[in-house]
């Protein structure tokens, strides 16, 4: 029988989203023409400066380690965008560089949560928020946004949701995988709840930089107040095409900030060292790529929403940020499709991927069922080429 195994990660849920791209990938290997919309990367290169950055790191043999929680001119460099972009005032003891932005939310759940602590999820949400939340031995309150509200949190849904044991609220915006952002008012409504209830935000702002519609507002440049009650997640990941160099960071006061030092010293030491140097000059290098991928992304954007909401019984608003759509797929539910019944978002993927030849994700991933997601991080013509054989599948 042999000693029992961790109770607490015997019970993190695998990611349907990484499961979905898997099998996907799968038959694309076996030679089948899959159109895959369930990329959460841009598909485009990380821009050549910031190649040559890491590579020039490489030859002059800055290969070793850096301190613990990332080197001084990269942190440094985040202070300088923080001010730039966000107005925000942070010191490099406020900044810790971390393997991914995801890395950071799971430092940050760390280093605030203990046992019966209790953090407020949006639903949608992002696939990994409520396991990094169990992986820090609290939990997840999940807060069921609506469609009509661009799901987005209201005053009512947080302050039912709020009693003495809640430690944070997590918030996304631009959001993973509704696209929804949060208005200036909006947030300004949240911080004064977060103050008014001495509770902390994480406010993931991953896809800042990729919005279509107003300006980016980091909750955290409105009062010091809610600063100091809130921890700001980023990264390299979307903006600038650097998924797979794994660099995220965070801004929180410096007793949170002790916490991770601490924690990321011995469970990772530094992030990639030769990614950081890279992180350097993309932070403070040209933002022309940014701004032409932005451009294509906003065509595709228009394109596909346009597309989806000409198909009988699909349905989907407009993203104002990232670069996903969620789709309303409710009508479809309980119909039968060439003998695959429509019971759910997981059904239905299931048979776009088997019968259509498409890839997408179920919306059961973000804990909602109704929908499926599709990242229009992908050619025009695969969107095209996609969104026709969805059609087709359900005619």
């Amino acid at each position: 029988m042999g000693k029992i195994l961790s109770t607490k990660n015997g019970k993190i849920s695998p990611s349907i989203t990484l499961a979905i791209t898997a099998k996907a990938k799968k038959m694309k290997a076996d030679g089948i023409d899959i159109v895959s919309f369930g990329a959460g990367e841009p598909d485009f290169n990380t821009p050549k400066f910031i190649r040559e950055a890491a590579i020039d790191a490489m030859e002059k043999g800055l290969t070793g380690y850096t301190p613990a929680s990332g080197l001084l001119d990269l942190k440094n460099a985040i202070c300088e965008k923080f001010k730039r972009d966000n107005n925000l005032d942070y010191k490099a003891e406020n900044i810790v560089v971390s393997s991914g932005a995801k890395h950071s939310l799971f430092n940050a759940l760390q280093a605030i949560c203990n046992p019966g602590d209790e953090i407020i999820v949006p639903v949608p949400f992002w696939v990994s928020y409520p396991e990094l939340v169990k992986l820090a031995d609290a939990t997840p309150v999940l807060v069921q946004t609506t469609e009509e509200n661009s799901f987005k949190y209201t005053r009512e849904e947080l302050l039912d949701s709020i009693n003495e044991n809640t430690k944070a609220i997590i918030l996304n915006s631009p959001n993973n995988p509704t696209g929804s952002v949060y208005t200036k008012e909006e947030l300004e409504e949240i911080a004064k709840i977060a103050i008014d209830n001495d509770i902390y935000v994480i406010s993931d702002e991953i896809y800042e930089k990729l919005m279509y519609d107003g300006e980016h507002v980091s909750i955290a440049s409105l009062n010091e107040e809610i600063k100091d009650l809130t921890i700001v997640i980023n990264g390299m990941s979307k903006a600038y095409a650097m998924t797979g160099w794994r660099i995220g960071y965070m801004a929180a006061k410096k007793e949170i900030i002790s916490i991770i030092n601490n924690v990321q010293s011995h469970a990772t030491s530094n992030p990639n060292t030769m990614a950081q140097y890279g992180s350097i000059a993309a932070l403070r290098g040209d933002e022309g790529p940014i701004r032409d991928m932005v451009c294509a992304f906003d065509e595709r954007r228009k394109f596909m929403v346009d597309r989806i909401n000409s198909i009988e019984n699909l349905s989907c608003g407009t993203p104002k940020g990232a670069f996903y759509v969620m789709i309303n797929i409710s009508k479809l539910r309980g119909k039968t499709f060439d003998g695959y019944k429509i019971e759910g978002s997981m059904d239905f993927a299931n048979y776009l991927l088997d019968k259509a030849k498409v890839a997408v994700i179920p919306g059961v991933a973000f804990g909602a069922d109704n929908y499926i997601r599709l990242s229009y991080a992908t050619s025009l013509d695969n969107i095209k080429e996609g969104l026709n054989r969805i059609e087709g599948a359900i005619k």
